[in-house]
């Protein structure tokens, strides 16, 4: 990890002298990672990939406030914080997720699959701030200090958030897993 930290800072360095191939790369190593929490957080693949596009044109043209080149993990993921969060905020409205099957609702044995379905929909069974937390913390593994600078609050907020978030997580899921064990 250090040795790809030390080759982001160079690429960074590179990027800001408007060597486009270096900034090009740096996007192949982040997309995955900032689309699979975008999609996780947002719902929607098209919206995700949208959002996603949004944030790396944002990250490269804002690249050169960057203070810290280390620090550059936090900082692209609070742009893709920021923009998912915009876009939730517009489509508020129509969103509806009361027909979404709930956890409860599977029946027999689960296949992994299933789970990963489980688990997809008790996920978006929490308020937004509950979410990021559990994606950023549990899918993302960053640490506290490091979600409390993508979400912009305190680190308590951030444990408090994430810790209401997982017993909701196991009480959602309790009676999926249970299925599962006793069939």
């Amino acid at each position: 990890m250090i040795f790809r930290e030390v080759e982001d800072r160079d690429l960074i360095a590179k990027a800001r002298k408007g060597e486009v191939e270096a900034y090009n790369l740096l996007v192949s190593r982040w997309e995955k990672r900032v689309f699979n929490y975008l999609l996780r957080l947002i719902g929607h693949r098209e919206d995700a990939l949208d959002v996603s596009q949004e944030t790396f044109l944002k990250a490269y043209q804002n690249l050169p406030k960057l203070d810290d080149p280390a620090r550059f993990s936090g900082w692209l993921f609070r742009i893709a914080h920021n923009e998912a969060f915009s876009l939730l905020r517009r489509r508020k409205p129509e969103a509806d997720l009361e027909d979404e099957p709930r956890p409860a609702d599977a029946g027999g044995r689960l296949f992994p699959i299933e789970l990963s379905l489980a688990v997809q929909s008790a996920l978006n069974t929490l308020n937004d701030d509950q979410r990021e937390a559990v994606l950023l913390k549990v899918y993302q593994g960053f640490k506290f200090d490091e979600m409390a600078e993508i979400l912009d609050c305190p680190v308590s907020t951030v444990k408090s958030r994430l810790y209401t978030a997982l017993d909701l997580l196991k009480t959602t899921l309790s009676p999926v897993v249970l299925k599962k064990d006793i069939v």
